[in-house]
């Protein structure tokens, strides 16, 4: 099973590739402020390391939170995309080992259909003017 693995809580953004539990790729860089214009981009380039396609991939995990709240919703965005569109099985959890702990979840036929981040704490939003 190729699986798919997002990370985009921090600055720094990953994403990686595992064949069944072998991780057979992984990429990351300083996203920023610049995550939704480079996802896709690393996703595709990680994908051609692979010889792989978009339609190769066979499940997905994203890393859950606690981390910002625009760079969670962006990995979420994306994977539900990606999961939904290609009718994939989805996961996501926390954790030093989030990544193993979801493709065991995907493995064992676990699939969440759609995946809500988790911020750790309320976002800190600017008020209205009125």
């Amino acid at each position: 099973m190729t699986i798919l693995c997002i990370r985009t809580d921090s600055d720094q953004a990953e994403v990686s590739v595992f064949y069944n539990k072998q991780e057979v790729a992984s990429i990351s860089w300083e996203a920023g402020r610049a995550l939704s214009d480079t996802i896709h981009q690393k996703i595709e380039e990680i994908l051609e390391i692979q010889a792989k396609t978009w339609d190769d991939i066979e499940g997905v995990v994203c890393y859950a939170g606690p981390g910002s709240f625009t760079g969670l919703r962006i990995g979420a965005a994306v994977a539900n995309t990606l999961a939904s569109s290609l009718d994939i099985p989805i996961v996501s959890y926390s954790g030093a080992d989030w990544k193993l702990t979801g493709i065991a979840a995907l493995l064992a036929g676990d699939d969440k259909k759609i995946i809500v981040p988790v911020y750790g704490s309320e976002p800190k939003t600017t008020k209205p003017r009125k």
